[in-house]
């Protein structure tokens, strides 16, 4: 993943960044489904998302900071941040830069130290990405799927639309498209990764 989407986030607004996070919620039926699924988010949906879901107030919280830190307040992101972790249980360094579609299913338990994280990510609950012996840090590629209890540790790459699944522990390069599980982690079959998209579909109703 290059440097060009790694920092994507740091082209857009605000307002835009968390507008393409609501709009993931409402593609996977939180708001119901039928053709308006695809339009996008508005006003009166958005504020419903914030009130209902606990995930959707997090990522607000989040991209507020890093919002706060990349115009260099002082304070604020700081703040901001503890209060995600005692509020929500929401542990990511605001200086984190994430892109847009961010999907945080459960927040608690979830803490998040890397180099930047692209478009459309998910993360079920109580993940871990950060630093393994030394001070290098994972970077996440696009359309990637972290599963529960999920770990991405040191200064690796997991490829754009990889999948890792519930409690795997990612120590090397993930390539891109495929399916992490175990401890530590290693690809499955791709027969076993169609089995485990065609579950995902059924659940989804795809």
């Amino acid at each position: 993943m290059g440097t060009g989407k790694r920092n994507i986030a740091k082209s857009m607004g605000l307002f835009d960044l968390f507008a393409e996070d609501l709009r993931v919620w409402k593609l996977l039926g939180f708001l119901g489904s039928g053709p308006a699924q695809q339009k996008p988010v508005t006003l009166l949906e958005g504020l419903k998302l914030y009130w209902n879901y606990v995930g959707v107030r997090a990522t607000w919280l989040y991209r507020l900071g890093n919002w706060c830190h990349r115009r260099r307040l002082p304070l604020l992101p700081g703040i901001l941040w503890r209060r995600n972790i005692r509020r929500f249980g929401l542990d990511i360094v605001p200086s984190v830069p994430i892109g847009p579609g961010l999907y945080i299913a459960h927040p608690v338990g979830i803490v998040i130290m890397a180099r930047g994280l692209g478009r459309n990510v998910s993360l079920i609950s109580a993940i871990t990405i950060g630093m393994r012996n030394d001070h290098q840090f994972p970077l996440i590629g696009n359309n990637v799927t972290i599963g529960a209890g999920a770990r991405v540790l040191g200064g690796i790459v997991v490829g754009d639309g990889a999948k890792i699944g519930a409690n795997a522990v990612v120590i090397d390069d993930v390539i891109p498209g495929s399916t992490m599980v175990g401890v530590p982690a290693s690809p499955v079959s791709r027969k076993v990764s169609s089995y485990i998209q065609q579950a995902e579909d059924i659940l989804h109703g795809s």
